[in-house]
């Protein structure tokens, strides 16, 4: 035995009565999830997006990000929270939110708007908008999730929000219990992120050959930091799911 290894026996043995955990490891740590009200892709999470921390919802338009995060949201308004999404690009529609079943009555639209004459515009005042009104509303506190929509960033611009910003948001979800949701076409928060998943479009459900139904979305998870531990790690590593449109939500309602 080496003079370390029995060093380290005889400190531990002087320690374990007084101090039983001094040396131990720390067990991994786990995240309370919220269900996003999809099946497929509560499974591939573990039971959902986590609680207290960032998740980033990446893809091209038209990729499903969008559904997810309201289906989300939806999830969360009919569970009496209050919610907020922060529009980057002004681009939500409220009613397709409504038939996707949000409770807009206990929903927050935060829209960023250019002031400045077209001459005058900067591509970062929508940006600055929006990081500073979810900044603003992580420290307030009172919301159970916060979606911050930076679709139409693109991700030059994206990627040149500083790393700090994202540690102060992430330090900021993690003390009020929100779950920001980052809408992007790529993954700007980095580390700070404890899920990323991608979302790509694979084809276009009809009825009859002309009347659209739906569209089939592909999600993978690219990144997850956390484990929720209710279930076995071994899952697939990416999922499809389905999305009506918003005539068939507002029909079947």
């Amino acid at each position: 035995m080496t003079s370390a290894a029995a060093l380290r026996i005889q400190i531990e043995h002087s320690l374990q009565h007084r101090f039983p955990a001094a040396l131990s490891p720390m067990a991994r740590s786990t995240l309370e999830t919220a269900a996003t009200g999809i099946a497929a892709v509560d499974e591939l999470l573990q039971g959902g997006l986590p609680v207290g921390a960032i998740s980033e919802i990446t893809g091209p338009v038209s990729s499903g990000r969008t559904s997810l995060a309201l289906a989300f949201i939806a999830r969360r308004t009919d569970e009496d929270n209050v919610c907020a999404w922060v529009d980057a690009g002004d681009a939500l529609d409220p009613e397709s939110a409504a038939a996707s079943g949000v409770a807009l009555s206990r929903l927050l639209w935060v829209r960023c708007r250019d002031t400045a004459p077209p001459a005058l515009r900067k591509p970062w005042t929508r940006l600055d908008q929006a990081l500073r009104s979810t900044d603003m509303l992580l420290q307030a506190g009172g919301f159970a999730s916060l979606v911050l929509d930076l679709g139409a960033t693109t991700p030059e611009q994206g990627c040149r929000i500083p790393l700090a910003t994202w540690f102060r948001f992430r330090q900021a979800a993690d003390r009020t219990r929100c779950s920001l949701v980052v809408l992007a076409q790529a993954s700007f928060a980095q580390s700070s992120a404890a899920v990323v998943l991608d979302c790509s479009p694979l084809q276009a459900r009809s009825k009859g050959g002309t009347v659209l139904t739906g569209f089939d979305y592909q999600v993978q998870r690219g990144r997850q930091r956390f484990n929720s531990g209710s279930i076995s790690r071994r899952k697939p590593p990416a999922s499809v799911w389905q999305a009506a449109t918003a005539w068939e939500s507002e029909k079947r309602a």
